[in-house]
């Protein structure tokens, strides 16, 4: 993903998000630059997709790639649906439906998995539309800083043979 991309699309989600939720998501000190960095680092997960018709996420900062166990280039190659399971899967297309109807939403809670399966809680999720200045769609972006690990599944392999 060039760089110029990067700096551009983190304008227009950090822009958006204050559009919309009327206060900024981090201290926007600086030139984009280094709010670039300050967005990376910061320990609220920030994650974002774009606009295509199975979206691919197109940004994760240092702890939404700790969260979700995956490298930078792993982390935008994905299908922003896989960060659920299947099951989850109808649940995530209905807020992101309600997100792209109202703006934004302040209220999600669901269930997200990692690469190596491990499933977590987020709470209190803000989640918005990605905006240009001309007002375009250009995907959806999250932000959260409250989650929590979900024990493993226990799956059975155990077969009861009555004779």
């Amino acid at each position: 993903m060039p760089e110029s991309f990067l700096i551009e699309h983190l304008d227009r989600l950090l822009t958006s998000f204050f559009s919309l939720v009327g206060r900024d998501l981090i201290l926007r000190d600086g030139n984009i630059e280094e709010q670039t960095r300050t967005l990376f680092h910061t320990p609220r997960v920030i994650v974002s997709h774009g606009i295509e018709d199975d979206p691919i996420l197109n940004y994760g900062n240092k702890a939404a790639l700790y969260l979700w166990e995956m490298t930078w280039d792993e982390f935008v190659q994905t299908p922003s649906r896989k960060t659920a399971e299947p099951i989850d899967q109808a649940e995530r297309e209905q807020l992101l439906k309600r997100t792209r109807n109202n703006g934004y939403i302040d209220d999600y809670s669901g269930i997200r998995i990692s690469k190596t399966g491990k499933r977590f809680k987020i709470n209190r999720a803000i989640v918005w539309n990605i905006s240009d200045a001309h007002g375009a769609y250009c995907g959806q972006a999250a932000a959260f800083d409250t989650w929590q690990f979900m024990p493993p599944q226990v799956q059975s392999d155990v077969s009861i043979n009555i004779q």
